[in-house]
Parts: structure tokens; C-alpha cells; sequence
């Protein structure tokens, strides 16, 4: 397994580095200082984890950056953001660009960091086992660490509350799901012209990659149901 560290204060980037090793030496790790060198890196690299600080040298939002092109590729890569930034202001942007978590400098220590990385990399080992053993299964499949929709292999771009929307109805393949249901996996706006909202945005987004997809199929007066692609 392949890990990218992209941190452009050398001593810190050693010692996650050497935090890594010490508890998964067989990894691959990759260090990358600015963002044109990661970027290009991920690009063309095809790393499980990355490991990324916001700020590079002047480029103060370069994390942010960096996150929206690992998330273009569409692999699902999980992202741990190091960063001196405030947490309380950070970490709630980090996790909506589906990042796995958000740690700040100076008020974690390696046991903290190494429990964190660990876990991700169960996580990301169980992600690749299961794509390796049916890549081509199913059209849709659903990322098991940050549950990013992909249609065909290629990542469906859509917010949050859509993919509560839709892994609910994919949990319930070929069964009504109602819009009382549906009301339980939002946070805000429970009414059935929010829910009618965000099932258009699904349909967008899939059929930006597909201008055939068919699959969300509208029941009326009760709710919404994921069938079989008919294409």
C-alpha cells in the first residue's frame, strides 16, 4: 500500500513519516512539499491514503485544492488533514470535502495520530479487498469510508444530504422508500418538495455521467424506489 504525505515543513513531515513506519513498515510512504509536486503526484499516483497540511508555504488554502483534485480523480482516497488551522473552524470545511479527519498541530501526539492512521488504513485495506474481488458487480457502488457514490466507476459529484437520500433507497433495492423515511436522513427542510429537490440533483449528477440512468423510479403520493438500470 502506497501512503503521500504533503507537508511542507520538513521536520514535521519527517515525524509522520517515522510515526507511520513504526507501526506499518512494509508501506510505501511519499513525501511532497508543495502543492504543483502533489498535485502532479496525485495525478498520477495511486495512493490509499494521503496525509496533507492546508497550508503550503504561501498558498494558504493549497490543501483545499489539493482534496478537490484527489476527489476528481474518483478513487475515494481518505484524506487525514494535519494543520496548525483552528479545528472548531476547520474541521466542519475539511469533513464536507470528505475528508477522514481533522487534526490540529500542537494538540494531538502520535499515539492519537498513529490510532487515527490505523484505523483508515482498516478501512482503505477492506475497500481495495472488496473492489479487487468484484470490481465490475454492481453499476452503483457506494465508498465504504465516506460513502461517495460511484456510477460505473466514475464518482458521482453530489452534496451530502443527496447520498444520506441515496444510500438509503440502494439499501432498499426494489422496495418503496416513503417520504416519512426519507424525512429521517435529513437534517433540515423535512417536506416532500425537499426531498423532490435533492432526488433531481441525484438524477443530474448520474446523468452527467450517463445520460441514460434511470434508475431512481418516482412512486407517487408515497415516495421513491431504486430499480434496475433498463439500459
Amino acid at each position: 500500500m502506497q501512503v503521500a504525505i504533503i507537508e511542507d515543513d520538513e521536520p514535521t513531515s519527517k515525524q509522520i513519516h517515522d510515526w507511520i513506519r513504526s507501526v506499518a513498515p512494509d508501506i510505501s510512504v511519499a513525501q511532497w512539499y508543495t502543492r504543483d509536486t502533489a498535485e502532479a503526484a496525485i495525478s498520477c499516483g495511486d495512493y490509499d491514503l494521503v496525509i496533507l497540511d492546508i497550508e503550503l508555504g504561501r498558498d494558504r488554502h493549497a490543501g483545499v485544492a489539493i482534496i478537490n483534485a484527489i476527489n476528481k480523480v474518483g478513487k475515494g482516497t481518505p484524506v487525514l488533514v494535519v494543520s496548525a488551522m483552528p479545528a472548531t473552524i476547520y474541521r466542519g470545511i475539511m469533513k464536507a470535502l470528505d475528508a477522514w479527519d481533522y487534526l490540529q498541530k500542537t494538540t494531538f501526539d502520535e499515539a492519537e495520530f498513529i490510532e487515527t492512521f490505523l484505523e483508515m488504513l482498516r478501512a482503505a485495506k477492506n475497500r481495495r479487498q472488496k473492489t479487487s474481488a468484484a470490481p465490475n458487480s454492481e453499476e452503483l457502488t457506494i465508498d465504504p469510508l465516506q460513502g461517495a457514490p460511484f456510477w460505473r466507476g466514475k464518482r458521482v459529484n453530489v452534496p451530502l444530504t443527496a447520498q444520506r437520500i441515496l444510500a438509503a433507497l440502494y439499501a432498499r433495492k426494489g422496495e418503496v422508500v416513503s417520504y416519512d423515511e426519507l424525512f429521517a436522513v435529513v437534517k433540515s427542510g423535512r417536506n416532500r418538495e425537499n426531498i423532490r429537490k435533492h432526488i433531481s440533483t441525484l438524477r443530474e449528477a448520474f446523468r452527467e455521467l450517463d445520460e441514460h440512468f434511470d434508475c431512481i423510479e418516482n412512486i407517487p403520493m408515497r415516495g421513491f424506489r431504486w430499480i434496475a438500470s433498463r439500459t
